[in-house]
């Protein structure tokens, strides 16, 4: 019980247990009540309930998946949940709310964070702050409203990053042409179908294209130098091309252009031009749209770059050969907010970062096409120069089981050691299932890897198998159960198990009789009632408009940690956990060459085709590819399918290709259903992976 002014009130226990927030309100609203005449014993109303149930909420979210702690006592540092980047609020639009209740010190907006720090000039302001934009609604960039949680942080981690530059090679000349030639190009490109078929016009997924000189032909990624488009370039590129000559900015005049169109929200994957198509020069011209281009080198760091309109970007050596380039798909870029940052690499100033909106772009991209093999400086990615080429896509079972044995079984048995050391948190939802089975059910783990589930539950009986020799020791070093044998030939009698289960193991099957045999086999070892748990790769990487920790893990962070306190700098960025290395559904860094020239979410179609190379972290663009695996350390035995590391590196890292089958939404459930005596009990989407839960009528 608590007096205030005579009036007796009565605080539910319940309320004790909450935080300072939860408390201040709590007396806010009863001091509310009682300057309203409302009755002594005041309750909370439904909203204001909700109110706090939510903001609790948002505190729980910031420490379990950012390490964000608040705390229960007033500071100058606010925690604004929903007032990120990431929620497509700018720093024009939060800055004005934050400064009604006092002088903002500092405001830093992490990038692609749904969050920002608020730091004031004093306690004062901060607990203002605190009790008034608590639950207030701020209209984001695309006019939704988005209602703000604050909480109170002692200090934040940070880490203090290094000096970032252009990749080697790269070079972006601002307003290289006048506002008016821009406006005289933008009006000579007709998008209209051609009739006179001079060039070719394409209307790709994410953009529009006009190809002139060359066809650019997407199925190859290629061009063909036998036959030229009539007519070459357009007539009003020859005074700009004979100018960046003279003024040295190119050294061979293009033959090739090619136009793209983007809409705000559209883009295109990244890629590396092909080497054996196109000379040392890539040159593209911005038009009409500012937008940021992500660069990224093979050993994961990633650079993005400004490139504002009518500027020019030049690519040679390294930056053009070795660095995938492409532009994410969104309507919104992360920039810096100083006005006299104009181009170059956009840095993680979280002091300095705001939202740009994405207006139509359209890009002007000059090469020259090669007519003699390139013999460029980066043999291990150059496909003039690489000795072994990516598999044919199978048309046979035993070309399916002799490409699984090379792109999978051989390729887990070399990185056994080091997959193991990066499986270790058993997913959530496979957990639940294997504890919500029956004490003393006998459980199979099929493919069951190093047997991060099989001590799961202690309850059960489980045994695993894996195909892999390297895999089942680490599994008996670990004291469980476990064979080497085939997932299409367990030997393990009909109808024994209770339940299985198969985590990321289908998808590594070849064909989709292969798939659907994988699938009989487990149905054929449970008994009557019995269930499985199957979970396969997906292809959608975003789902219900959320990107899988996948795509999320397309972060680089290194440095060290610093804290946030009053005389921080805000040369810093968010720290964040780095992803696990590789996976048999994740994979580590390296350029996908020639395969991602179209943008779009379409699936090429790969039969009697080589399997593309699939750029790790990226959405996919084929079903069926191989993914890298970088081997870290020193391999004890085994030559790497081709070895790569960074430029110059006297102990590269070895890189295998594992083979995938990608499965599209509802593919798994269709191939269920070929499966006779089956019931599919439940489907979901989980982080990336398609899941079925199976019954066995």
């Amino acid at each position: 019980m608590e007096c205030m002014n005579n009036i007796i009130i009565i605080v539910p226990s319940r309320l004790l247990r909450l935080t300072f927030f939860t408390v201040y309100l709590f007396i806010y609203f009863l001091q509310f009540a009682m300057d309203s005449s409302h009755q002594s014993n005041y309750k909370l109303s439904k909203t204001e309930k909700k109110f706090l149930r939510k903001q609790i909420k948002a505190r729980h979210t910031l420490l379990r998946h950012e390490g964000i702690e608040t705390v229960s006592y007033a500071t100058q540092s606010l925690v604004v949940a929903n007032g990120g980047l990431g929620n497509g609020v700018s720093r024009n639009q939060l800055l004005p709310v934050l400064e009604k209740c006092g002088l903002v010190d500092a405001l830093l907006m992490p990038p692609n964070k749904p969050y920002s720090f608020a730091r004031y000039k004093t306690t004062e302001e901060s607990k203002r702050a605190y009790v008034t934009l608590n639950g207030k609604e701020v209209v984001d960039d695309l006019g939704q409203k988005i209602i703000l949680y604050l909480n109170f942080v002692e200090k934040a981690q940070w880490k203090e990053l290094r000096p970032q530059a252009l990749p080697p090679g790269l070079m972006v000349v601002e307003e290289i042409i006048s506002s008016e030639e821009e406006k005289m190009l933008l009006e000579s490109v007709d998008w209209t179908e051609d009739t006179d078929n001079q060039n070719s016009q394409k209307s790709l997924k994410h953009r529009r294209v006009k190809h002139f000189g060359y066809e650019f032909h997407y199925e190859n990624n290629n061009v063909d130098k036998d036959k030229p488009l009539p007519g070459g370039l357009p007539d009003i590129c020859d005074s700009f091309l004979e100018k960046w000559l003279r003024e040295g900015y190119i050294k061979h005049k293009p033959d090739q252009m090619t136009i793209n169109q983007y809409e705000p929200g559209q883009g295109i994957p990244a890629h590396i031009d092909t080497h054996s198509a196109f000379e040392d020069e890539i040159v593209s011209l911005s038009l009409g749209s500012e937008i940021v281009m992500d660069f990224k080198h093979p050993d994961g760091t990633a650079v993005p770059v400004m490139l504002p309109h009518r500027s020019l970007l030049v690519m040679t050596g390294e930056s053009r050969y070795l660095w995938t380039h492409g532009i994410t798909c969104r309507k919104f870029d992360t920039v810096q907010a100083s006005e006299n940052h104009k181009s170059g690499i956009i840095t993680s100033d979280v002091g300095d970062l705001t939202l740009s909106k994405r207006g139509l772009r359209t890009s002007f991209t000059f090469r020259k096409v090669r007519q003699t093999p390139c013999n460029c400086s980066y043999p291990l990615v150059c496909d003039s120069q690489r000795k072994e080429t990516p598999p044919s896509f199978p048309e046979s079972d035993k070309e399916a089981s002799r490409l699984e044995q090379e792109y999978v079984h051989q390729v887990y048995e070399e990185i056994a050691g080091h997959f193991s050391s990066t499986r270790h948190t058993p997913w959530p939802h496979i957990v639940e299932f294997l504890k919500a089975l029956p004490s003393g059910s006998i459980v199979a783990d099929i493919g069951c890897g190093n047997g991060k589930y099989l001590g799961v539950n202690k309850e059960l009986y489980m045994v695993g198998c894996d195909h892999s020799q390297n895999l089942v020791d680490i599994c008996r070093e670990r004291q469980f159960q476990a064979f080497v044998c085939d997932a299409l030939a367990v030997p393990v009698r009909s109808g024994s198990c209770d339940a299985c289960i198969s985590i990321a193991v289908i998808h590594h099957f070849a064909t989709a009789e292969r798939r659907v045999a994988a699938l009989q086999e487990i149905v054929r070892l449970l008994r009557p009632g019995g269930k499985a748990l199957i979970y396969v790769w997906a292809m959608e990487q975003e789902y219900n408009k959320q990107k899988s920790k996948y795509l999320k893990g397309n972060r680089n962070s290194q440095g060290k940690k610093e804290e946030m306190n009053s005389d921080t700098s805000v040369q810093r960025s968010l720290v964040e956990q780095m992803p696990d290395m590789g996976s048999r559904d994740s994979a580590s860094s390296v350029p996908r060459i020639n395969d991602s020239q179209e943008g779009g979410c379409n699936s090429r179609q790969v039969s009697n085709s080589k399997l593309p190379i699939h750029v790790n972290r990226t959405s996919f663009y084929s079903q069926d590819v191989l993914v890298p695996w970088h081997l870290k350390g020193n391999p004890d035995k085994g030559k790497p399918v081709e070895p790569f590391g960074p430029i110059g590196s006297q102990d590269p890292s070895p890189v295998f290709h594992r083979y995938y089958h990608v499965f599209r939404e509802g593919e798994l459930e269709a191939l269920c259903r070929t499966v006779s005596d089956v019931r599919i009990l439940q489907s979901y989407y989980d982080q990336g992976n398609w899941c079925v839960i199976l019954q066995k009528a």
